[in-house]
């Protein structure tokens, strides 16, 4: 079977057709959400964000158990999206306010999201198996629902995250700036922690609450090393997203790795390989003079020595 035959087969597919759609999604979204956090100084909030979602996973567990819904995790992925909601606020809260610093507020997030999972859904009656595919990722068994549910979340992100773009590079850049020019600093902190969250459940089903932070964060350190703004780093941070992860599932299809590191993976490889070629792409790269009728200064303290020389000769 010829490379053409095997692409077919696999877009033919239901179940691949179904993860595709969720993968460009997610990887168009994600980098879209991390360029603002790379910029607040804030690459580990998807990290904190994600455990605390786990916590959102059981809950909904427990409350499709409680309710009699089937199948039981129905509502797994509405708990963590409520749950990873409230707890980016809150966090948000907390650093504006000053009473705890930004890291101890993330490790509490990461302590108490992963103690409050596994403990709720022992209660839920499930096991700690049932976690493992939202903190892996389970791109396979994503279902209608599930990819209705994902696209839907991503456009909303995608929606805020272009549309108020402006508003929130100045917010994410400077805030004392921001809050001088007259902008509603703590409502757009506020959005930009809900978008954050929205996409680590977007990214759920597809790198898993563990690995969601690296596709936030890895596209936006690749693009920074090319770009030269901050509209420029967010569309090629969201095209390097969109690329890692249809060619990392795409290397799934027929070989038999797990979906969500593999895109990962790729992606800090493809960082790799930029950081290497870069310096050598520069080195070649002619300088540019944006005055080319202005003399420079080297030239101009050339040409004066020279002058210089010359009267001393006399």
């Amino acid at each position: 079977m010829s490379l053409v035959d095997q692409l077919v087969a696999m877009v033919s597919s239901p179940l691949m057709l179904r993860a595709l759609i969720a993968a460009v999604v997610v990887g168009a979204a994600a980098p879209v959400v991390g360029t603002f956090l790379v910029q607040r100084r804030l690459a580990l909030m998807g990290d904190g964000i994600g455990h605390v979602a786990l916590t959102g996973v059981a809950l909904g567990w427990l409350v499709g158990n409680a309710a009699s819904v089937v199948p039981q995790d129905s509502l797994a992925l509405p708990g963590a999206v409520v749950t990873a909601i409230a707890g980016s606020i809150a966090i948000e809260l907390v650093r504006e306010r000053g009473r705890t610093s930004g890291d101890l507020a993330l490790a509490l997030m990461f302590y108490g999201g992963i103690a409050g999972g596994v403990l709720l859904i022992k209660v839920a009656g499930g096991t700690n198996a049932n976690l493992i595919s939202y903190l892996f990722g389970s791109i396979s068994t994503v279902s209608n629902a599930d990819l209705a549910w994902t696209v839907g979340l991503a456009v909303v992100v995608l929606a805020v995250g272009l549309g108020l773009r402006a508003a929130l590079f100045s917010v994410s850049h400077d805030e004392e700036f921001a809050r001088a020019s007259g902008l509603p600093v703590r409502v757009l902190n506020i959005l930009v922690a809900t978008i954050a969250a929205l996409t680590v459940t977007v990214a759920m089903r597809v790198v898993g609450l563990l690995l969601v932070s690296a596709l936030m964060i890895v596209p936006v350190a690749i693009a920074q090393l090319f770009a030269r703004s901050f509209g420029r780093t967010m569309a090629v941070a969201s095209a390097t997203g969109i690329a890692v992860s249809v060619v990392g599932l795409s290397f799934t299809y027929w070989y038999d790795y797990p979906p969500g590191a593999t895109i990962v993976v790729l992606a800090v490889l493809v960082y790799a390989a930029a950081s290497v070629t870069r310096p050598l792409l520069r080195r070649g790269t002619p300088v540019h003079d944006p005055h080319p009728d202005v003399l420079d200064d080297l030239e101009l303290n050339g040409a004066e020595g020279a002058t210089g020389r010359g009267a001393d000769s006399c």
